[in-house]
């Protein structure tokens, strides 16, 4: 897919797949290329509203006869307070959904939810984002607000509660709602205990201790000893170690540059060790 050079994760993905029955796909391409080629220059995103901008191309059809910088913004249409809340609510009711939210992950049936309510969190038409450009293309939205559609689908990657901030929800207020709920309060009751601090001691280490060594009366004696060892071991206990941690951080953190998921990766590397402390 097109996308994948800008996004990695189904939801940066269904971002774009979303606006592109919405936008020409001649603009379309062209944002592409403007957001590979580096062409937007600055990009902020401010409740709700994101602004960029975004270096244009020379046209004297146009009369653009110097390389300009133009100035777009997007805005997205927010949700009510009244549809969050009930949207927060049956959200709220199904563990499957709240628990991944709290590890910072959005699952990918959320959107069946939205519509039983007959809302959407993905744009689903032109109504849903108002856009703006001081090009002077006919078109909105023109390339250069195509370009910045990808960028934002990049930082989805990265911040997945950017789509609840587009829709006029903050991060904090939806994990708020959320741990409001019984299931919230029982899910977040267990993360505080998953990463409640060490304990601070002195040492780590054992202290050496003197030990007194009885005289042996020749060296077979010593390494043979008086008592045998024995010829079995028995199995370690297994002892469990929490994903949570892990699986906080998401599919694509911010310290993880490489292109496949970094919970799969990790999935694989705790099965290799369980494996090899097995035999």
């Amino acid at each position: 897919m097109a996308q994948s050079k800008f996004s990695q994760t189904w939801w940066g993905q269904k971002f774009i797949s979303a606006l592109e029955p919405l936008m020409d796909s001649g603009r379309l391409s062209r944002g592409r290329s403007y957001a590979r080629g580096n062409k937007v220059k600055m990009f902020e995103i401010k409740d709700g509203t994101v602004f960029a901008q975004v270096r244009g191309s020379v046209n004297p059809y146009f009369g653009v006869y110097k390389e300009p910088l133009y100035t777009t913004t997007i805005e997205f249409e927010p949700i009510s307070a009244a549809n969050w809340s009930a949207a927060i609510a049956v959200i709220a009711s199904k563990a499957s959904l709240i628990s991944r939210l709290l590890l910072n992950e959005i699952p990918d049936n959320i959107e069946v939810s939205f519509k039983k309510l007959g809302l959407n969190l993905l744009p689903a038409s032109k109504g849903d984002f108002h856009t703006n450009c001081s090009c002077p293309d006919w078109s909105n939205p023109c390339k250069h607000i195509a370009g910045v559609y990808y960028l934002i689908a990049e930082r989805l990657d990265n911040d997945p509660f950017l789509l609840f901030e587009l829709r006029g929800l903050s991060r904090e207020k939806l994990q708020l709602e959320l741990a409001k709920s019984p299931l919230g309060k029982a899910l977040c009751a267990e993360m505080l205990l998953e990463v409640s601090p060490p304990d601070l001691v002195d040492s780590y280490y054992s202290p050496p201790e003197t030990v007194t060594v009885e005289n042996c009366p020749d060296f077979h004696h010593f390494w043979q000893g008086n008592k045998r060892l024995p010829q079995t071991i028995d199995p370690l206990p297994q002892v469990p170690v929490a994903g949570i941690p892990i699986k906080k951080q998401g599919d694509f953190p911010s310290f993880w540059h490489r292109d496949n998921s970094f919970l799969e990766v990790m999935e694989t590397l705790y099965d290799t060790v369980k494996i090899k402390g097995c035999l």
